[in-house]
């Protein structure tokens, strides 16, 4: 393929044998070149530190320990955080939901399934008490034959963008827009709600602490990476440093 890092040829067999571990990628070639010629970068840079010792893998491990380093979260910004996402840190929150779910199907495509289930919600939205009436006519989902109901959901039981508008309801509310997942376009209700306990601060502090200092590892090692890639000399590819699933 002609690409080169810092002067040395990256064989096409290495290439032929990385795309095998991306095929769920979009593009797996593209993705196999990226994680190809980061590796050898980072290669490169460890071998240029005098880092030598173990496997590949080993030497760019050493390379990000000793090169990529953040300090610890402090007590005041674990507090921050957890007061401004406190709906995370609830225990036991169920919500009594119901829906309609609309399933795209190759006879029934997306934009056609959307104008039914706008009309749905629409009629819904006058008529709130026709629910059960509608979810038995038009779900594709087996709780239609019991008014749509799910029954009492806790947080994490359903996919996130389920999760995230389900208890942003309130009870008895009808979302106004339809949901889209990848099951297909749900109209939503809340019903009754049970809220749970707030989990203190103390108890959930390291796990703040912890995902905080994740957080700004992945930073850091994102600028690290493009600092090599923009000193690297790359030929026959346009780099994205970030891309690699090295750095996920």
């Amino acid at each position: 393929m002609g690409i080169a890092v810092n002067g040395i040829d990256i064989d096409d067999r290495v290439i032929d044998a990385e795309i095998g571990h991306h095929q769920q990628a979009d593009n797996p070639l593209m993705q196999a070149v990226h994680e190809v010629v980061l590796r050898q970068v980072l290669l490169d840079e460890a071998r240029r530190l005098g880092i030598t010792e173990g496997s590949d893998d080993d030497r760019i491990e050493a390379l990000f320990a000793r090169e990529v380093t953040v300090p610890e979260a402090d007590e005041e910004s674990c507090l921050r955080y957890y007061l401004a996402h406190a709906e995370r840190f609830r225990s036991g929150d169920l919500v009594e939901a119901r829906h309609i779910l609309f399933q795209v199907t190759p006879s029934a495509p997306l934009e056609l399934l959307r104008q039914t289930a706008d009309a749905i919600l629409a009629a819904l939205q006058a008529q709130p008490e026709r629910f059960a009436e509608l979810a038995a006519q038009y779900s594709n989902c087996p709780s239609g034959a019991i008014g749509g109901s799910l029954g009492q959901l806790a947080r994490g039981q359903c996919v996130p963008e389920f999760d995230e508008l389900l208890f942003r309801l309130q009870p008895g509310e009808l979302a106004g827009r339809l949901l889209e997942t990848r099951f297909g376009l749900h109209i939503v209700q809340a019903q009754r709600r049970v809220d749970g306990e707030v989990i203190p601060f103390a108890t959930v502090r390291t796990q703040i602490a912890d995902q905080l200092r994740r957080q700004a590892w992945q930073r850091a090692l994102h600028q690290y990476l493009h600092l090599l890639v923009g000193r690297a000399d790359i030929a026959g590819v346009a780099l994205e440093g970030t891309s690699s699933p090295l750095v996920q």
